[in-house]
């Protein structure tokens, strides 16, 4: 594990802008933040890097984007969690878009386990 240290700054920024998604929670977990949207686990801050949940499919947008996976214990072992696209952090409509996609995964993630 790195320094996976999250300033209080940034993560009140991000949080701040995923205010429309609704009730934004946040939870200090692994050292980083766990950030949540009417109690649904949809993304995470690390080293004040805003990561977003995915799948298969987001996967291959994410990566056209130019974003990449959250790998804490190694690149061999990357987590389901994808940097957002640069821009994002620029363009609050533009991050709600890519948060709201991540939502919909968390969401159908969640469904699967009921």
């Amino acid at each position: 594990m790195t320094g996976m240290a999250v300033s209080a700054d940034y993560r009140d920024f991000v949080l701040e802008q995923l205010a429309p998604l609704g009730h934004i929670t946040s939870r200090s977990m692994f050292g980083g933040v766990g950030v949540y949207a009417n109690g649904l686990f949809f993304a995470l801050i690390d080293d004040d890097t805003l990561y977003l949940k995915g799948d298969e499919a987001l996967k291959v947008e994410f990566e056209a984007a130019g974003s990449h996976a959250f790998a804490p214990f190694g690149h061999d072992k990357p987590m389901a969690y994808w940097t957002a696209p640069a821009e994002a952090l620029d363009d609050q409509d533009f991050l709600l878009e890519w948060s709201r996609k991540s939502l919909e995964v968390a969401a159908r993630k969640s469904a699967k386990k009921r």
